[in-house]
């Protein structure tokens, strides 16, 4: 996230929010029929966003889904769970709501009119109960914003669900989310509000979207809410990750786990556990982009963003930056979860290395990154008869396949949100490209990584 002077625009009334795949139409109309955006667009702009939620219903046989990484050939370490997602991890739910609506000032249309937003809410262990789990956040760089952090870190517990969306949004959605708290679980004492200090986490997605009109609304956030589910979940140009742009590449949400087996023996500890990681992915520049070490950013260097420029935006195609690229950097959230037994300073531990899968990627973490990281795990157990809490947690000197697997599964979330992401057109006619898979392929053969 940068800081942009923006002007204020006024939201639009007309608003197509898309949940879970279910296409939802605000105070009236529909697209007008005919209207396209770029030749390469994203079919999820003209038709339905698949997400992980409640009413979530099967996408068109005509819409073709995009393959993941793995989907492609591209040989990443270790071994995912059933989804390849952070619901592996028992309990974990996912809920995106998706904002796509309008093609740019064309045709008399206003830059207010130009949606490309959303929100992905996660919980930690399902949305029936607020239990509280062991948790840690950590800042790569500072430049971002994550609400509820600070408690997180001071009590060593997540009480809340974290919710992701763009930066001009937090508030809005930070308030929402304390409603929706407040609606659900009912009968609590005085002054006893189950999630007071909502965890949301942004970042900026200016160059596609209408930032500034503050599309994202308290119904949009109850919607990813309550749609929430386990099992698998949709990727790239969905929820918060919308509008938002990889290596100068249409990013956004990805997702990966890895199961983690402890042999035992000798007095070792005997288990098997999971680890699980979504990001919301707006960071880096092209020149830096590599996967399995090989420089992609710097092998496929065309099909730049194209359009007006925007401070702390892409770059456009004609007018790149003497650096190679983007000016300045947005961002990145990103979410473990496990159900390996830690405390609160181990969590802290795992919640540092995504930085290391990020590096894996080429990321350097630029002054106006915003690379903001939290780790949640384990409920609170209950009290015992004396009120006291019991934790179980793993020796120190067991954690090694765990940091490990958070680093594996975080570089492969990024790249399934690179593969995932089509070609998207926003505010202004902006046009950022999805990651071509024919080339990217040639590129890794060519290094010979995949066959």
């Amino acid at each position: 996230m940068s800081a942009y002077a923006c002007n204020r625009r006024k939201s639009h009334p007309r608003l197509r929010f898309v949940l879970g795949g279910v296409a939802v139409s605000l105070l009236a109309s529909l697209w007008l029929a005919g209207r396209s955006l770029a030749k390469e667009s994203t079919a999820s702009q003209a038709t339905l966003a698949t997400g992980t939620s409640a009413a979530t219903k099967e996408p068109s046989k005509s819409a073709k889904r995009r393959p993941r990484a793995r989907d492609l050939g591209i040989p990443f370490e270790g071994t995912p769970g059933r989804y390849n997602a952070i619901t592996d991890v028992p309990g974990v739910e996912v809920g995106h709501t998706t904002l796509i609506r309008g093609e740019g000032r064309s045709n008399g249309q206003s830059a207010s009119s130009v949606v490309r937003t959303g929100v992905t809410a996660i919980f930690p262990h399902s949305k029936t109960d607020p239990v509280p789990c062991v948790a840690a956040m950590v800042s790569l760089n500072g430049n971002g914003e994550l609400t509820g952090s600070h408690w997180v870190n001071e009590s060593g517990f997540l009480e809340t669900p974290i919710v992701l969306t763009n930066t001009h949004s937090v508030g809005v959605v930070r308030d929402a989310v304390v409603a929706w708290g407040n609606q659900k679980f009912t009968g609590r004492g005085f002054l006893e509000e189950p999630y007071s200090l909502a965890v949301v986490g942004e970042t900026y997605d200016g160059f596609l979207n209408d930032i500034a009109g503050q599309h994202v609304k308290p119904e949009h956030v109850f919607a990813a809410l309550d749609g929430a589910k386990s099992g698998p979940v949709a990727e790239g140009s969905v929820g918060g990750g919308t509008g938002m742009v990889t290596s100068e590449f249409k990013g956004g949400i990805g997702t990966s786990s890895r199961v983690v087996a402890y042999p035992g023996g000798g007095g070792k500890v005997q288990g098997k556990w999971t680890v699980g990681v979504l990001v919301q992915a707006n960071y880096g520049r092209r020149v830096d982009l590599r996967i399995l070490g090989v420089p992609v950013g710097r092998e496929i260097f065309d099909r730049m963003p194209l359009g007006p420029k925007v401070p702390g935006g892409p770059a456009t195609q004609e007018g790149r930056s003497k650096a190679g690229g983007r000016e300045k950097d947005g961002s990145i959230i990103v979410v473990v979860a496990t159900d390996a037994p830690l405390l609160p300073q181990q969590m802290a531990r795992l919640a540092r290395r995504p930085a290391l899968g990020m590096g894996r990627l080429g990321a350097v973490s630029y002054q106006s990154s915003g690379d903001l990281f939290i780790a949640f795990g384990v409920p609170q157990p209950d009290p015992d008869a004396r009120g006291l809490l019991h934790f179980t947690a793993l020796p120190n000197d067991q954690l090694d396949p765990l940091l490990q697997a958070v680093v594996q599964a975080t570089e492969e979330a990024i790249v399934n949100a690179l593969v995932a992401a089509d070609t998207m057109t926003g505010i202004d006619g902006r046009t950022v490209y999805g990651l071509p898979h024919d080339r990217l392929l040639q590129v890794l053969r060519k290094y010979r990584v995949v066959k």
